[in-house]
């Protein structure tokens, strides 16, 4: 991971909220173009562009993405490179979003065009993060339970944080459900503490009754 070559985006564009709901729109687009066409994985075609050819040529994406070049030259720029290896689907949008100036939030787009493509196929990431790696035999334990409960098939993302000293913390779309054993005694201290003050208070409160007679 750390051999390549960083991207030259800025990284504020990426951050961006508004640019993930742009993003968005041109995912979706993407994904009804390719059922228009007929393409069975579009996907696979948009993902190895990113990998293997801007990611792996930063001097080529630079260009793509540079504000200095117009919207005109990228998409000549890219009839002389790409269209000639790639399908006429990719070649399209990838003109689109030169004319658009929208090529800087590919990676965004794509991001957003694989949940899509997810969704529509009746599936649903599902971030699970534990204090220890978990097994197989955990992990197939895990996704049985949420499949279960959840409306989709849930595709499971796991990845450890030493911090929760145990127990799950699972995320699903915005919804997070932490059972971890750091935020049972983050609980638990809470409520102790609520408890010491609340008797605080009522001894106050007896005290000065007495006091008032």
């Amino acid at each position: 991971m750390s051999d390549q070559p960083q991207p030259t985006r800025q990284s504020h564009v990426l951050e961006d909220p508004s640019a993930k709901a742009v993003a968005r729109v041109y995912a979706v687009s993407f994904l009804d173009a390719a059922q228009t066409t007929g393409e069975s994985n579009p996907l696979e075609e948009l993902t190895s562009f990113h990998d293997d050819v801007l990611n792996k040529n930063p001097r080529f994406e630079q260009m793509l993405t540079s504000v200095a070049m117009r919207p005109e030259e990228k998409v000549a720029l890219i009839d002389r490179t790409i269209a000639s290896q790639a399908s006429p689907l990719l070649t399209n949008f990838l003109k689109v979003l030169a004319t658009r100036g929208r090529l800087d939030i590919l990676p965004l787009i794509l991001d957003e065009a694989w949940l899509e493509f997810e969704k529509r196929g009746g599936k649903r990431r599902v971030q699970v993060k534990s204090a220890a790696p978990l097994s197989e035999e955990q992990l197939g334990q895990i996704k049985d339970r949420l499949q279960s409960v959840l409306s989709s098939e849930p595709i499971l993302i796991p990845s450890v944080d030493e911090g929760l000293i145990g127990g799950l913390v699972i995320q699903v779309g915005d919804t997070v459900y932490d059972g971890s054993v750091r935020t049972r005694l983050k609980n638990l201290r809470h409520r102790l503490r609520e408890g010491y003050l609340n008797e605080i208070q009522s001894g106050r409160d007896r005290f000065s009754y007495s006091e008032g007679n």
